[in-house]
């Protein structure tokens, strides 16, 4: 019996070593499930944050050249994958374009009458988002050659003015202000966009012209300002918004939020612009 209670010892003893071993073996597996279980979130979470990628195009109105190419250069920067495409003019002419199947992704009008007609046409999805603002102001060459001191001088005999046609939004603008002031101009051009009456002023070829603040501040040296306190009703308010016919929206959105974003206000106030 002695001998019995001896081996029925030994068997229990071997019976909890054995088990031990097991569960020692067991350990390291489940490190293994747990380590591969964290790769696989780690993976699902990258997998949520999709890489823009493709060509985006942005038509937008000739005074927001300087801000648009530097933004675009920040959105594609910020987005490798992506190429923006640039288009500037005056918003009318853009507007035109569009309507007759220009394939533009981006709109951004220097005014709402122009985004109007588009909407009004069904090309525009959704509401359009007003992201800047901006005045009239007189560019004169350096040496101000006419001595141009208000926009009455504007006026005056034998000085050479140009403004832009009266469908383009800075067109539209002067027209408001003569209005409100009773003065009538007699442009010797009128141009299509409002860099090209900055042109002319910047080359001589005029003694003044009517431009957007934005516009004299860009030109630096090249021509000077001359505010008038009659801009106030000149006042044009920018919107932007994605084409319906576009077939890249989702660049259109981001790069859209980009311009309505905290850097775009930025970019914008850098230049001169408001805010809406």
């Amino acid at each position: 019996m002695k001998i019995a209670r001896r081996n029925v010892g030994i068997l229990l003893a071997a019976g909890s070593l054995i088990a031990g071993l097991a569960g020692c073996a067991g350990s390291p597996g489940a490190g293994s499930s747990s380590a591969g279980s964290s790769s696989a979130g780690s993976a699902g979470s990258a997998s949520t944050s999709p890489q823009l990628s493709g060509t985006v195009t942005v038509y937008a109105a000739a005074s927001l050249k300087a801000t648009f190419t530097k933004l675009a250069s920040e959105f594609e920067a910020k987005n490798p994958a992506t190429k923006v495409v640039l288009s500037f003019a005056g918003s009318s002419d853009l507007v035109t374009q569009i309507t007759q199947g220009a394939p533009a992704d981006v709109f951004a009008s220097a005014d709402t009458k122009n985004m109007g007609k588009l909407s009004d046409a069904s090309l525009v999805d959704g509401k359009a988002t007003n992201f800047a603002t901006n005045v009239l102001t007189i560019a004169v060459p350096p040496a101000n050659p006419a001595s141009i001191s208000s926009f009455a001088d504007l006026a005056k005999p034998g000085v050479k003015v140009v403004v832009c046609a009266s469908q383009v939004p800075c067109g539209a603008s002067a027209q408001s202000v003569e209005k409100a002031t009773g003065t009538t101009l007699k442009p010797v051009s009128e141009e299509s966009s409002v860099t090209d009456v900055l042109g002319k002023v910047s080359s001589g070829e005029a003694d003044a012209g009517l431009v957007y603040v934005t516009d004299v501040k860009g030109a630096g040296d090249k021509v000077k300002g001359v505010p008038f306190p009659e801009s106030s009703n000149a006042f044009n308010t920018y919107p932007i918004a994605t084409v319906t016919t576009s077939k890249h929206k989702d660049l259109a959105a981001a790069f859209i939020s980009l311009v309505t974003g905290s850097e775009g206000k930025k970019v914008l106030a850098d230049a001169g612009f408001g805010v809406p």
